[in-house]
């Protein structure tokens, strides 16, 4: 618990020192939402099967 607080904490600080948004200051910390990670996950496999023409 006292992890997520630390982590609001360091958003708070992202959002009103650099004036970007919750979500970028998440992403510059490395956290990832429920549906950036399924966008992650289905990329991944959609890499490994084949699918992309990304090499």
């Amino acid at each position: 618990m006292v992890e997520g607080t630390n982590t609001q904490m360091a958003i708070d600080l992202l959002c009103c020192h650099l004036g970007i948004t919750e979500e970028e200051a998440k992403k510059q910390i490395g956290i990832l939402t429920p549906q950036t990670a399924q966008t992650k996950i289905t990329e991944t496999q959609q890499a490994l099967m084949g699918l992309t023409k990304e090499h």
